[in-house]
C-alpha cells in the first residue's frame, strides 16, 4: 500500500523478489532503531511499523555532505528518506536503501528509555507507553492481533454470530465475589444509585450470550472482563479479555470438538501470519527454544479425554512429591495438570466429568449426581487453556444447583426462565485471550501481553 508518494516497508518486502524493483526510487518514513557510522558511511535501522522487521538505510557522507546530519539521529527520532532501492541477495537483510536525503521529522531527547540495548520486562512494564517500539513488544501485540483476527476468523467460518454482552452487569456470573462496582455514590445506596440497583463490571459474558444462543444456534462473545481478585501471580490480571462461544443442541462431545478445532486453527494462522514474530519468540524468548515445534505438534496432534477420576489414580500412582496433595474432590493445580498433559496423555488433554462441588452452578449434573458434565484442555507447558461444560439446561435442577451453592435465585430469575421457555441442550467455553497469548509466546507474564495491564496497585497509565 502506498500512502501518497510514500512507500510502507512491508511493501518493500513485497517486491524484493522482483529484479524489476532493484534501482527503484523509494521514499519511506519512521523511526530510527539503531544508527550507527564511522565519519564516511552510516547505516539507520529504520522501521515503520508496518512489519516487525525493518529497513536498512545507507547514507554515504562523502558523496552526499549533506547528509552528515543524519549521523546525529538518534534511536527513537522520525525521519523520512528518500532514496533508490537497492536488491541485496545473499546477505542478511535481503535490501537496502541508499539514501540520497534523510529529513528530521521528530527530534528525540537523549533521555529516550529505548536505546540498543537488552531491557528487562520489568522495566519495561514501566514505560508501557514506549515498550511497543522494542522488538519484544512489536511482536508481541502482532501476535495478539494475529491471534484475535484468527478467533473470529474461525467462529464466523463456523456459523457463529458475534454478540455484544454487557460491560456493566448487575450479576457475579461465577459466584465469586469478586467484581468492581459500578456506582456514582460513596454511600453505597444502591437503591438511589445510577441504575437503582448494585451494579458492577462483568465477570464473563457466558450468562448474556446464552439466551442468544437459543435462539441462534451458535453465538459468541469476546470482549473485556474484570475480576477483582487481588493476585499478583504470573497468570492474573484485573482486566483481560474473553472468547466465549455458545452453541444450542449441543452436549459436551461436541463442544469439546469446536473448542480443538479453534485452538488449532489458531495455532497454524499465528504460525503462518507471524513467522518473523514466532521465529523471535522461539529463539530469545522460550527458554528451551522449542517454542515452534511444540505448537506445530499441538497442531497436528489427536486430543485425548481423561475422566478426572482417572486423572486423580494417575496423579496418585504416579510416585510424584507434588507441592499440593492430590485427593478426589479437590481443585488441580498447574503441577497436576502438566504431568497429566506432559507425562500422562503426552499432548493435548480434555480433563471431563470434574466434582460438582467445584464446579459452577450453570454446569450440568451428571446423572452419577456427584459430577457435572465439565471439561479443561490442557495443554503442555500450561496446564489449562480452555475450561467448558455442557449447561444445565434442566429448570428445576438447576434451582436445585443454585441453592446448593448458595447462588440467589432473584437476580438470575431472567437466566433460569430459558428453562421454561423451549429449554434444549447446549454448551460452551471459555477462553482467556492474554493466557492463550502466554501459550504461543512464552512471555512468561500476563502483564506482558496486555496493552497496560490492569493488576493490584497497578493504575500508571
Amino acid at each position: 500500500m502506498i500512502r501518497g508518494n510514500y512507500t510502507l516497508i512491508n511493501e518493500l518486502y513485497g517486491i524484493k523478489d522482483d529484479p524489476a524493483s532493484d534501482g527503484k526510487s523509494v521514499r519511506v518514513r519512521g523511526w530510527v532503531r539503531t544508527n550507527r557510522s564511522n565519519g564516511h558511511i552510516g547505516f539507520i535501522e529504520l522501521n515503520d511499523g508496518s512489519r516487525f522487521t525493518g529497513c536498512q538505510i545507507v547514507y554515504d557522507m562523502d558523496a552526499a555532505p549533506e547528509l552528515k546530519a543524519a549521523a546525529k539521529y538518534v534511536t527513537g527520532s522520525a525521519v523520512d528518506v528518500k532514496g533508490t532501492l537497492v536488491l541485496t541477495p545473499g546477505s542478511r537483510q535481503p535490501f537496502e536503501v541508499r539514501a540520497e536525503e534523510i529529513v528530521l521529522v521528530g527530534g528525540c531527547d537523549s533521555d529516550f528509555p529505548m536505546q540498543k540495548k537488552r531491557h528487562s520486562l520489568e522495566f519495561l512494564r514501566e514505560v508501557p507507553h514506549l515498550r511497543p517500539r522494542t522488538n519484544t513488544f512489536s511482536a508481541m501485540f502482532r501476535v495478539r492481533s494475529a491471534l484475535c483476527a484468527a478467533i473470529h476468523e474461525y467462529l464466523q467460518q463456523n456459523g457463529f454470530l458475534y454478540i455484544h454482552t454487557p460491560i456493566i452487569t448487575g450479576n457475579d456470573a461465577e459466584g465469586a465475589g469478586e467484581t468492581f462496582t459500578v456506582t456514582t455514590r460513596d454511600d453505597g445506596d444502591w437503591e438511589n444509585d445510577f441504575f437503582g440497583r448494585h451494579a458492577c463490571l462483568t465477570v464473563s459474558g457466558q450468562l448474556h450470550v446464552e439466551p442468544f444462543a437459543l435462539a441462534c444456534d451458535k453465538v459468541y462473545t469476546f470482549g473485556p472482563t474484570f475480576r477483582a481478585e487481588n493476585s499478583n501471580t504470573t497468570v492474573h490480571a484485573a482486566e483481560f479479555w474473553m472468547i466465549e462461544p455458545e452453541i444450542a443442541f449441543c452436549d459436551l462431545e461436541d463442544d469439546m470438538q469446536i473448542m480443538e478445532g479453534l485452538i488449532k486453527h489458531c495455532i497454524r494462522a499465528v504460525l503462518d501470519r507471524c513467522p518473523d514474530e514466532m521465529k523471535f519468540f522461539n529463539d530469545l524468548i522460550d527458554k528451551e527454544h522449542t517454542l515452534i515445534q511444540r505448537l506445530e505438534k499441538v497442531a497436528s496432534s489427536e486430543f485425548t479425554v481423561m475422566t478426572y477420576t482417572d486423572a486423580i489414580d494417575k496423579l496418585l500412582q504416579s510416585g510424584r512429591e507434588f507441592k499440593f496433595p492430590v485427593e478426589w474432590g479437590v481443585d488441580l493445580k498447574t503441577e497436576h495438570e502438566r504431568y497429566l498433559c506432559e507425562e500422562v496423555a503426552g499432548g493435548p488433554l480434555f480433563l471431563i466429568d470434574y466434582p460438582k462441588d467445584i464446579k459452577a452452578f450453570y454446569m450440568r449434573l451428571n446423572d452419577d449426581g456427584k459430577t457435572v458434565a465439565a471439561c479443561d484442555l490442557l495443554v503442555p507447558g500450561v496446564g489449562e487453556l480452555i475450561g467448558g461444560s455442557q449447561r444445565e439446561e434442566r429448570y428445576d435442577v438447576l434451582r436445585e444447583r443454585m441453592a446448593e451453592l448458595g447462588v440467589p435465585e432473584e437476580p438470575l430469575s431472567w437466566y433460569t426462565s430459558l428453562r421454561r421457555f423451549g429449554s434444549v441442550p447446549h454448551a460452551g467455553f471459555g477462553v482467556g485471550l492474554e493466557r492463550f497469548i502466554l501459550y504461543l509466546t512464552s512471555i512468561g507474564n500476563i502483564r506482558d501481553t496486555l496493552p497496560y495491564a490492569r493488576t493490584p496497585n497497578n493504575l500508571m497509565f
